[in-house]
């Protein structure tokens, strides 16, 4: 009964969401981390377009399985990729990577984590309070 409880669709993709902007700040900061390294290319996580494929069925995260006997976590399932940033200005060691842009992403990766995070704890707290 408790994991069905988190088990639901609605926990599951919040949970793959959180992952992939988890993911989106790893780029964001290994992109200002390399920001003077030449020949770097700027990275991106498009994880929205992931969640999007995923959940267009029905709403849900469709559970894949090789075995019967084995349970795949949603990360080895959702398959989140890294991928050039394209656009913005190519400087003359061929780094493209923009501190504006990055800070911007940075601060935008936050407050989707945030929003997703509480939406979750008001869950929780729901849960807790038909509990009593």
């Amino acid at each position: 009964m408790v994991d069905s409880l988190f088990a639901d669709s609605a926990t599951r993709v919040a949970k793959t969401a959180l992952d992939g902007l988890s993911l989106r700040q790893q780029a964001i900061s290994r992109n200002l981390s390399n920001i003077d390294t030449p020949g770097y290319q700027a990275q991106t996580v498009n994880f929205q377009e992931t969640l999007k494929r995923l959940t267009q069925k029905n709403g849900s995260l469709a559970l894949k399985l090789t075995n019967g006997a084995h349970l795949a976590t949603i990360n080895q399932q959702v398959g989140f990729s890294t991928a050039t940033r394209t656009g913005g200005t190519m400087r003359a060691d061929m780094n493209n990577v923009d501190v504006d842009v990055e800070m911007t992403d940075m601060s935008e990766a936050g407050v989707q984590y945030q929003a997703v995070s509480q939406a979750i704890s008001k869950k929780l707290l729901l849960l807790k309070s038909l509990a009593r």
